[in-house]
């Protein structure tokens, strides 16, 4: 597991760029995928510790990426963050049931999503700090 990369699943590229951004700033490196198969092929490789994808994305959406990534047992320690505009009790219900850890809304705070990113790896991997 590669203890600091965090990879970002994201069809829009200014809210890729922004999250790049955000988490660069707070020491973490980024990779950054498209849509959901780009961002497949990269779990698989790169190993991240974290994970945070859109759930509409185009070819593989994030409820589909997320469940991929949970049936890998690589990736069983893998923080999932989901990010989404629908924030109907059922889209959260939908996010978590296919395994993500958290579900935030957009716009994102940039600081509450280093805070939730940093306590799920933390509660992860405790030797990660």
């Amino acid at each position: 597991m590669n203890q600091n990369l965090i990879l970002i699943a994201e069809d829009d590229t200014d809210v890729r760029d922004m999250l790049a951004f955000t988490l660069e700033s707070a020491g973490y490196r980024t990779v950054a995928a498209k849509d959901g198969n780009t961002a497949a092929r990269i779990l698989t490789v790169a190993k991240p510790v974290g994970l945070i994808t859109d759930v509409r994305m185009p070819a593989l959406n994030g409820i589909e990426l997320c469940q991929l990534a949970r049936r890998n047992p690589a990736n069983r320690d893998t923080a999932i963050l989901m990010i989404s505009s629908n924030t109907h009790a059922y889209d959260v219900d939908a996010g978590l049931g296919a395994g993500a850890d958290r579900y935030l809304p957009k716009p994102l705070s940039p600081r509450l999503l280093v805070a939730e990113l940093q306590d799920l790896i933390t509660n992860r991997h405790p030797s990660i700090r």
